[in-house]
């Protein structure tokens, strides 16, 4: 199984990408990343000869279709993508700049339809494939100050549940996540009076671990999941 995991600097893209390389001797794993190397490197380094770091600037259409016809050039196919780049800015919509809507969308939304795009004929070529694309939960219950990042993500959803009709018949499954508050780095400044409050505010009164999604990630491009395209699956501890 050849796998792109995009954002694989991160907890979360760790998290994904070191699921698939341990669950299977088979896989091999594309490990993107825009900056910051050095966690994928030594992801890279440890499943030496299954995982290598691919540069790769998920915003730029051109970047995506180079990345692609490497990947194919080296492996023949592409099994799955997992489209788990991105990013918040968070501010109120009467005080948020131009340049921060537009970066947190494309960096959440633009991305994954260069990324489906650019996957999309090769895998109709193969009548297979994997897409899953990491949205959140802010896309099902958008919170205040994040209009910017609650409206790409409820973007991708869309986008998932589209185009997942469009190529279903293709052989090929599009599914989204949304998770909730998982212990990453994106929790990392908040203090123990905000993490006690918004724990209290979670049915399992837990945060969530990158490793649980990740399992879900790894199930949805798994062959039992064949028949679920365009599902949307809340990773969230209970939140309604």
């Amino acid at each position: 199984m050849i796998v792109l995991v995009t954002g694989s600097n991160g907890g979360l893209g760790q998290a994904i990408a070191r699921g698939f390389l341990e669950d299977s001797a088979e896989s091999r794993v594309l490990l993107g990343v825009r900056s910051n190397r050095e966690r994928a490197a030594a992801l890279a380094e440890e499943f030496a000869g299954r995982a290598e770091v691919l540069d790769l600037d998920v915003t730029e259409p051109a970047a995506w279709e180079a990345a692609v016809r490497g990947i194919l050039d080296r492996h023949g196919r592409l099994d799955v993508l997992v489209n788990n780049a991105g990013f918040h800015r968070d501010a109120l919509l009467a005080t948020m700049s131009d340049a921060d809507w537009e970066a947190v969308r494309r960096a959440n939304l633009d991305a994954v339809f260069y990324g489906c795009r650019a996957v999309v004929r090769p895998m109709m070529a193969e009548r297979h494939g994997r897409i899953v694309n990491v949205a959140s939960l802010s896309a099902l219950l958008a919170p205040a100050g994040q209009t910017n990042y609650a409206a790409a993500k409820a973007g991708v959803v869309a986008l998932t549940q589209s185009l997942a009709k469009e190529t279903a018949r293709a052989g090929i499954t599009v599914n989204a996540v949304c998770p909730g508050y998982i212990e990453t780095e994106a929790l990392a400044d908040l203090d123990d009076e905000r993490r006690r409050e918004l724990a209290r505010g979670i049915p399992m009164r837990r945060f969530g671990k990158a490793e649980e999604v990740a399992a879900a990630v790894r199930f949805l491009a798994g062959p039992e999941a064949g028949y679920i395209t365009g599902a949307v699956l809340k990773i969230d501890g209970g939140i309604f």
